[in-house]
């Protein structure tokens, strides 16, 4: 059976991999309050337990990606939606500050193949031009998995107590493998594609489709690399804030209870997801106008990483709700701006390699955000949660400038 325009049936799969992912990956931030009470965790363990799951991710989302690149994005994604939706399950087992940090250290290895494979299969799937609007519905990802955490972690601990809901939302990984054995393999073979639609994806793909032979290692001496890295390691750590500390920082401050946290926690996720998708069209909007790749690109950058400064002011009022809706307009700009940064591994190296980019890059973003989690803690813990919205307002601007000095031109490399 053939079915019309199944391209963006492959993006939702890739779209509910990743909310899968969220939803596993912040089970912790909502569960924290009662296993911190059941185990006497401060913030500054709180924040190593964090610090463990970024390292891993880190690590393995380099490794995963040149895995990816020799496996193929169907085995990868298998194996790695798998691997963390097992480890989610496991925290059901915690006894404490250790035990935790090895579930997350091994929920980490996990979900770390998540976007490697994800950028693989947009760069097969999607033709350039369409490719910021397939990042966007990606990118949604994390924001709709932060959407659906909160009710859904909250119901369940409520309901059944913190344990179980590891378990519960653990399972989720295992019905989504299902769906991706029936629907996915690649373009030239899918049963479901109908021949116009592949012919489409194969005019508009990269024309130097060449067996990638670069090493790992070979990729550091591309300057964009580089750049990617250097973008990704100062930004992500913004994003990794609100998912792992928004819960803590609306109880410690704003006095939310659990309760609370299930009704409003979401929201500002919701305008990340927004922000994701209007990233993506606006860039490939501005192609269609005439615009170069190099400048849709930017241009949704800069507008994303000035706008995430809304930040800052959401620490001094006194309205908790008036705070809440900062938060909503910063990371509404964080996932605007990362539409296009995502997508740029792709506009850089061909889909042959660019699982490998892609790894590369989000090693050094998590590598950033688990540097920053201790310095969280620790600033929560002796100081405030100022210098902290301060340092995460500007990390988004530093970000765009590494990438206009190492990647002054965004286009296909010739290797």
């Amino acid at each position: 059976m053939k079915i019309p325009k199944f391209r963006w049936i492959i993006a939702g799969l890739i779209l509910l991999a990743t909310t899968i992912n969220y939803i596993d990956r912040q089970a912790l931030s909502i569960a924290e309050n009662a296993i911190s009470k059941e185990f006497g965790l401060t913030a500054q363990d709180y924040s190593w337990i964090v610090f463990w799951f970024l390292l891993s991710y880190a690590v393995m989302q380099a490794l995963m990606g040149k895995v990816i690149d020799k496996i193929g994005a169907k085995k990868g994604f298998s194996f790695s939606v798998i691997f963390w939706s097992i480890a989610n399950m496991l925290h059901a087992l915690g006894t404490g500050m250790v035990s935790l940090s090895i579930y997350r250290f091994l929920l980490g290895i996990g979900e770390a193949g998540n976007f490697p494979a994800a950028s693989k299969v947009i760069s097969k799937w999607f033709p350039k031009n369409e490719r910021s609007k397939a990042f966007g519905i990606l990118t949604a990802g994390p924001g709709l998995g932060a959407i659906l955490a909160p009710p859904i972690v909250a119901f369940l601990i409520y309901s059944v107590g913190w344990r179980m809901s590891f378990v519960v939302t653990g399972a989720l990984g295992f019905l989504w493998f299902l769906l991706w054995q029936i629907f996915y393999s690649e373009p030239e073979t899918n049963k479901y594609l109908e021949k116009e639609e592949l012919n489409y994806i194969v005019r508009g793909r990269e024309t130097d489709e060449v067996e990638a032979s670069t090493s790992w290692f070979g990729f550091f001496r591309y300057k964009e690399v580089w750049g990617l890295m250097l973008a990704r390691f100062i930004a992500d750590g913004a994003f990794y804030f609100f998912v792992f500390f928004l819960p803590k920082y609306l109880t410690d401050i704003r006095g939310f209870d659990l309760l609370q946290i299930g009704l409003f926690a979401w929201m500002p996720f919701l305008a990340a997801d927004i922000g994701s998708v209007s990233g993506g069209w606006l860039s490939g909007k501005l192609i269609e106008r005439g615009y170069s790749l190099d400048a849709s690109r930017k241009i949704v950058m800069w507008i994303g990483a000035i706008g995430v400064c809304t930040a800052f002011p959401a620490i001094y009022v006194g309205s908790a709700y008036l705070a809440l809706g900062l938060i909503c307009l910063a990371l509404f700009f964080i996932q605007f701006k990362q539409a296009s940064l995502f997508t740029v591994p792709s506009d850089l190296f061909s889909s042959k390699s660019v699982a490998s980019v892609w790894g590369l890059s989000g090693m050094a973003g998590s590598f950033g955000g688990m540097a920053f989690a201790p310095l969280i803690g620790y600033l929560i813990t002796n100081i405030s949660y100022t210098p902290v919205f301060a340092i995460v307002s500007i990390m988004h601007i530093i970000s765009v400038i590494f990438v206009m000095v190492f990647i002054p031109k965004i286009k296909n490399i010739e290797k």
